[in-house]
């Protein structure tokens, strides 16, 4: 029922289709549809993981619930109204309020790995800030750091230094730089209660009255690291990836130059990624794969 005249004659109005998720006008709501689109490297791969989009926003509505009390998301409900018959969206939607987005991804980064790690071996530093000599591949930082980028519509996100992060965001500057290390630290903590280590993440926030917002996924596979716990006491920085990391990592040994079209994805790394995210989801918010698994059985 995705045919445009069908969308429209319920008075949905979509407004434009990203790498992954699907947006749409609802009343005075937005809407974000989960599909199971693959992006990397900035480009939309040619396959898809089955049920990769419910399974990570799943993630993020149960991670939304867990912080309502720490800092307000823009969620307004999970579920379909009644006027409204598309079940194949049940478990990817999020009906959200709408906001005006900072152009911007707020990173916190726990762990000494990926551009961080480069800029340490060249720099002694990440995002700026100064480390201790000595520190290898994937060790904790000494706290976590916050490390800004800016939000590309096309091409490569680049990082911010402060300066520049205090222009775009004024006032709000402290406000969100703390609550984006805040939202980490608890996400960390319950991570590592069920077996997971949350190495970096990133959050987008927005504005709408004045007041500030969550918005957008968090804390997922697709917008942060995991490894398990037992594999970090093991391997440290040489874990197994949770998250799309296990597709970059297969990509750059494709030899791909990292330009359109991108190479296509084997079977095996489409299930291994599936089998992944699905543990993630499995560890973290049990109920919530249990209610999905009984839904998609129906």
């Amino acid at each position: 029922m995705e045919a445009k005249q069908d969308l429209e004659r319920i008075g949905l109005r979509k407004i434009r289709s990203g790498k992954v998720r699907d947006l749409y006008c609802w009343k005075e709501e937005l809407w974000m549809v989960t599909t199971d689109r693959v992006s990397a490297f900035d480009c939309i791969l040619p396959e898809v993981i089955p049920t990769k989009g419910i399974i990570i926003n799943q993630i993020a509505l149960g991670w939304f619930e867990q912080t309502s009390l720490l800092f307000p998301n823009a969620l307004l409900s999970e579920e379909l109204p009644p006027e409204v018959n598309l079940p194949e969206w049940n478990g990817r939607l999020m009906r959200m309020l709408p906001c005006d987005p900072f152009p911007m991804e707020f990173i916190a980064r726990g762990y000494l790995v990926g551009s961080g790690w480069k800029e340490y071996l060249e720099k002694g530093t990440v995002g700026g800030y100064r480390l201790p000599p000595h520190l290898t591949f994937g060790s904790p930082l000494p706290e976590p750091l916050f490390s800004p980028t800016t939000k590309a519509k096309e091409g490569h996100d680049e990082a911010l230094d402060i300066e520049s992060a205090k222009k775009i965001l004024g006032d709000n500057y402290d406000v969100l730089k703390n609550i984006t290390l805040d939202l980490y630290l608890f996400g960390k903590k319950y991570a590592y209660q069920k077996g997971l280590i949350l190495v970096d993440t990133k959050f987008e926030f927005g504005r709408r009255d004045e007041k500030l917002y969550l918005i957008d996924e968090m804390l997922t596979p697709d917008s942060s690291r995991f490894w398990l716990v037992e594999d970090y006491e093991k391997h440290k920085g040489n874990s197994t990836h949770y998250d799309k990391q296990i597709i970059r990592i297969y990509l750059e040994q494709s030899k791909w130059n990292k330009q359109p079209p991108p190479p296509h994805l084997s079977q095996e790394i489409i299930e291994e990624t599936q089998k992944r995210y699905k543990e993630v989801l499995s560890r973290l918010f049990p109920e919530r794969l249990k209610k999905l698994e009984a839904s998609l059985n129906q």
